[in-house]
């Protein structure tokens, strides 16, 4: 009955869902395209062998990669449908895979359109990464006789609280999936609290992620050219946080120094280009070129140079933790050796946060202040910093190996033996 209810409510509430394709239209036309995909049309015709990966968006899409890898090797007759909600990581997709996998948008979780997505593909099994619950879609998988798979799963507190409000919901969901596999032994309890009936602990997949070596290459070219200015990095920042971002940099007085501010969401740039002619100093966009030797702060206004702009900064900020938003995940930085500071809000990656703190390879901060003050010391302070460096290499490495211990839970839970 619950999903009965659900169902109904979702039929109601589709006005709403146009009118939000339509705002987000507005910044990013590329919503309004492929609209029959979210409603469980595809015009493509699909392969006859496939294993469906679903990643809801960028971070997801990237973070799968080694999964992916691992999932053609074993399955080389099979074709990987990559399933994605957002333009940003259908382009992602295509960036970091090519034509190794078909794309489409999973559809919106009426029990019409999940039914038509299952047999328009007819994958093997499915594979859910981190936490990607839908009650109808993971009810039609199991009347169909698909397995499906929750890898690189995480379950904060807060979410955890969130969904245990509709536990006649989402119980039989979670009961449903063939096999979890979390990232940390609290995900784990979480989700098994939730109704999972198989859960193992397997680590997180993007410790997995070998930064691209063009990206990296790039960074250093960038290095290159600006030379040895020192260079912070405020990354993934959302919104509201620019200002207090922005409040910490007027605290550093280090002359020549360089502030790299990368916005997490594209459609953003604008507004935070906005943003910084109104606070004053000088800026300059990353679409326009390098910064000149008197631009204070560079607006990274960029997809997929994440890598790059990590191999540039001496050192990081995580953005998403200033403000109780959660943060956005610290491994990227990590792998490219780029030491990091994270706000006091960063109960979506904690664990990762902790391990890396512990490590010597991150620092806490607890608002503007702390962060200007520890910006400074640090650009000052060479040899904490390559201390901070080293660390955060040795603890991106120590970390790896979770991609090939889902693959083997994937062999098991699917009942499908590989390579």
């Amino acid at each position: 009955m619950a999903r009965i209810a659900y169902s109904l409510l979702l039929y109601l509430i589709t006005p709403l869902i146009w009118l939000r394709l339509l705002w987000r239209g507005r910044k990013q036309p590329e919503y309004l395209a492929n609209l029959g995909e979210r409603y469980g049309f595809y015009p493509q015709s699909a392969p006859a062998k496939l294993i469906w990966v679903h990643a809801v968006s960028v971070g997801e899409t990237r973070a799968a990669q080694p999964l992916i890898e691992g999932l053609l090797s074993r399955w080389p007759e099979h074709r990987i449908l990559l399933t994605g909600m957002t333009p940003t990581g259908r382009a992602a997709g295509l960036e970091v895979y090519g034509d190794k996998v078909v794309q489409a948008y999973l559809p919106y979780d009426y029990p019409g359109a999940v039914a038509r997505f299952l047999r328009h593909f007819s994958p093997a099994f499915g594979v859910l990464m981190e936490t990607e619950i839908w009650p109808n879609l993971l009810a039609g998988a199991k009347q169909q006789g698909v397995p499906v798979v929750l890898a690189n799963a995480r379950l904060s507190v807060r979410s955890a609280r969130g969904y245990g409000r509709f536990s006649g919901l989402v119980g039989p969901a979670f009961a449903s999936l063939s096999g979890v596999a979390a990232q940390t032994r609290g995900d784990a309890e979480r989700i098994v609290a939730l109704g999972a009936k198989t859960v193992e602990v397997c680590g997180n997949l993007k410790f997995d992620v070998t930064p691209p070596a063009d990206k990296i290459a790039l960074g250093q070219a960038w290095r290159q050219a600006i030379g040895q200015r020192p260079v912070w990095l405020a990354a993934s920042t959302r919104e509201g946080e620019e200002v207090l971002v922005l409040e910490a940099w007027r605290r550093v007085a280090i002359p020549g120094a360089l502030l790299v501010l990368v916005p997490r969401h594209p459609q953003r740039f604008d507004e935070v280009a906005d943003l910084l002619k109104q606070q004053g100093g000088r800026s300059s966009r990353r679409s326009a070129g390098l910064p000149a030797p008197d631009t204070q702060i560079w607006l990274g206004d960029s997809m997929g140079e994440m890598a790059a702009y990590f191999t540039l900064a001496d050192l990081s900020f995580i953005g998403g933790s200033l403000l109780p938003l959660g943060g956005q995940n610290l491994i990227e930085a990590a792998a490219c050796g780029c030491p990091v500071l994270v706000g006091p809000h960063t109960f979506n990656f904690l664990q990762a946060t902790e391990d890396a703190i512990a490590a010597g390879a991150a620092q806490r901060v607890e608002n503007p202040e702390m962060l200007g003050a520890a910006v400074e010391r640090l650009l000052n302070g060479p040899a904490e910093l390559a201390a901070m460096r080293a660390a955060a290499s040795t603890f991106a490495c120590a970390h790896q190996g979770a991609a090939e211990r889902m693959l083997r839970l994937i062999e098991r839970w699917t009942g499908r033996a590989g390579r």
